[in-house]
């Protein structure tokens, strides 16, 4: 996965040094666990050709016999292991909460955050007391300057973000520094596309959403034809908003997004958004430059401010209020939020409300609760066994550079540098964030939520006279995934994917090299995928490429694209090649690498048979079981539009198809339905 990041799920390895198999060797005699098939045949469906399907012959009865659970959206790996993660944060949560702890203590702050989330007796009790207050001030605007300011005060006190998006980040082109950067924003519904198109599942989910603003002004006591009006009037703004948008393909284009002015100067072009007043406002002083990612987009809000009647502004503020707040409030507020929700994905049942929360404390707090968890659930030792993983797969990737035969040594070069530079963060941060400041009341859950917030915007606004802090991580330790940050030129693995299906001490190297081998090979292959290799070895947005190059990846990318632009999701819905070209080259990147460094270690030199399948069975079974999943229509129907991530079945099936070694493992041949002629078979990296 790519944050500008990069992750996973959103996903390199190279042979073993003697002294990483002794440490390995050492560990699996310390964690001993009663056996178990890593590739069980009991979850295949060997009546499926794996040269037909390979996905199917992987995975086939696994799928059918495991249903989605009503509380999922899709059902996996992936699933599992966020399941298994959650029911460690619960067992940690339940102990921390109930007792008492030094007020301002990592333990204080986690276990009464958690404490006040639980306490849905003082929840029901306040109905939406909490945000009436907002409501009414809101009441009291009479006129435009009044909306603006409110936006300010609103997005400063943590209570929400109309309009645009705003944070504070590294300047890609001088990736050391912190700039205040602007970005489109002011709708709610997951992407533009759902404003815009009028195929009847997009109709579906608008008048879904309606739906959805009427209730929750009904719930606030309004009239039932006024909360129709009030829906009507939100979603006609919002659509204008979202029909000046960029696409998200076209915002993958860093360049693109990457639009630097100085402050007054910005200012003109938005006469009603005097930037120059409002970014002290923002708590942003001693600004005189701001990136824009799409200064578009902030013109077309500017006129649609006076084109818009205040009395209507002052709905769609009510609505950010309400529609932000209303999974925090009493339970018909969390209903109607989910039900919408339920509308968007399929989702049959709510989530327990102890998981909810205990995902909620590792959003607001993840580096705190994150202490907790990985002093009870990380060892040193797999921790030990990243590093030496990651260490040998540089070695392969830098092979396989040098061998490119596409690529000309010059840009061979500068490719080895940025691969060389790479910063390495494993299972948790080296420093923690501390939350300086931060005040949690157990009794107060709202009102937790809320500091959480304006903490985080104070935080954000303070690093801009700062250096860019390196050692903060984009993921707690929990999270079940991994990222590429091409500005830190970074790779991350939190703790909480540093498990099975991806990694276990007591498998064989086959299947560690297929699981989280391939998840360190796809973060590196991010560093060269079409965004990342727009940075260079210290994070910086420029070009290092020579023409040709450049125009030989482009060619290389372009038979990727359409080669996932093939694929079939629902109906006549399909793969988006474009939007998912980054984690689609990062998948077979990935795959390519830690198939190479597989083969360096003793089992990749081998022919030994395990459980009735060679060892490059068993690597290319444990990529695919990586993948097992299924999902609702409608969840399906949504990663269409937002997933920069191919489906799980295509990320499984895809890469394979274009390595050799593949084909010769299940002997694949033509007629087989995923086979492709040697010469077609895409190269990359």
């Amino acid at each position: 996965m790519k944050i500008k990041f990069t992750n996973f799920i959103l996903i390199g390895l190279v042979g073993l040094s003697v002294s990483a198999f002794k440490v390995i060797g050492d560990k699996k005699q310390e964690h001993k666990k009663p056996p178990m098939k890593y590739i069980d045949p009991a979850n295949m469906d060997l009546s499926v050709k794996p040269g037909d399907n390979f996905f199917e012959y992987a995975n086939g009865n696994w799928v059918k016999k495991n249903p989605i659970p009503g509380k999922e959206t899709r059902w996996g790996s992936f699933g599992i292991l966020n399941q298994e993660n959650t029911n460690k944060l619960l067992a940690l949560l339940n102990t921390v909460s109930k007792t008492s702890h030094p007020r301002g203590s990592l333990e204080q702050r986690v276990g009464d955050l958690y404490a006040s989330a639980m306490d849905t007796v003082a929840i029901e009790k306040l109905g939406y007391d909490p945000i009436k207050p907002i409501l009414e001030r809101i009441d009291k605007i009479n006129d435009l300057n009044g909306i603006i300011n409110e936006v300010m005060f609103e997005r400063t006190h943590g209570e929400a973000d109309p309009l645009f998006r705003f944070g504070v980040g590294p300047d890609d082109k001088h990736p050391n520094k912190n700039i205040a950067n602007l970005n489109q924003g002011g709708t709610s519904l997951p992407d533009r596309d759902n404003y815009l198109k009028s195929d009847p599942r997009s109709v579906k989910i608008q008048d879904a959403y309606k739906q959805y603003v009427v209730n929750l002004f009904i719930l606030t006591g309004l009239g039932h034809d006024d909360a129709v009006k009030n829906a009507e009037t939100i979603y006609n703004i919002e659509k204008t908003l979202a029909k000046a948008q960029l696409s998200r393909v076209a915002m993958r284009d860093p360049n693109v997004t990457y639009n630097k002015f100085a402050v007054a100067d910005f200012s003109k072009t938005t006469p009603h958004l005097n930037w120059v007043e409002l970014m002290p406002e923002m708590k942003v002083a001693g600004q005189d430059t701001l990136l824009v990612g799409q200064p578009g987009f902030f013109k077309a809000e500017d006129a649609l401010l006076t084109e818009t009647p205040v009395s209507d502004w002052k709905v769609y503020l009510k609505w950010n209020i309400l529609k932000g707040s209303a999974g925090s409030l009493n339970s018909a507020f969390v209903k109607a939020n989910f039900d919408f929700s339920a509308a968007l994905s399929g989702q049959k049942v709510q989530t327990p409300r102890n998981e909810r929360m205990a995902r909620l404390v590792d959003g607001s707090e993840g580096e705190l609760l994150g202490q907790l968890y990985v002093a009870k659930y990380f060892t040193p030792a797999a921790k030990q066994y990243m590093v030496n993983l990651v260490n040998n797969l540089k070695v392969t990737l830098g092979e396989r550079i040098k061998n490119l035969a596409w690529m000309s040594e010059a840009t061979k070069a500068r490719a080895l540098k940025k691969l060389a530079a790479f910063t390495v963060k494993i299972g948790y941060p080296d420093k923690w964030q501390t939350y300086s400041g931060l005040e949690i009341d157990r009794n107060d859950y709202f009102g937790n939520l809320k500091r959480v917030s304006e903490w985080r915007y104070n935080y954000g606004v303070s690093q801009i006279s700062k250096p860019v802090d390196k050692k903060r991580w984009g993921m707690s330790p929990p999270t079940v995934n991994a990222y590429y940050n091409p500005v830190n030129n970074e790779i991350v693995f939190p703790a909480g994917i540093l498990q099975f299906p991806f990694f276990d001490f007591g498998a064989d190297d086959a299947v560690n090299y297929g699981g989280i081998g391939a998840v360190i090979g796809h973060e590196m292959t991010h560093g060269f995928d079409d965004e990342g290799r727009q940075y260079d070895a210290d994070g910086t947005l420029r070009d290092w490429w020579t023409k040709e190059d450049a125009n030989k990846f482009k060619t290389r990318a372009d038979q990727v694209v359409a080669q996932y632009n093939a694929f079939t999701v629902l109906d006549t819905l399909h793969v988006n090649g474009k939007l998912t070209l980054g984690e689609n080259l990062a998948d077979l990147g990935g795959l390519n690498v830690a198939y190479a460094a597989f083969k360096k270690t003793k089992q990749g030199h081998s022919h030994k048979k395990i459980n009735g399948f060679t060892p490059d069975q068993h690597f290319f079974l444990s990529w695919a079981q990586v993948w097992r999943s299924s999902q609702r229509p409608e969840a399906a129907a949504q990663r269409i539009l937002t997933d920069p991530h191919s489906p799980e079945q295509f990320r499984a099936n895809a890469p394979v198809t274009n390595i050799d070694a593949w084909y010769a493992a299940f002997n694949v041949k033509p007629g087989d339905k995923m086979y492709k002629k040697p010469e077609d078979r895409i190269k990359v990296w």
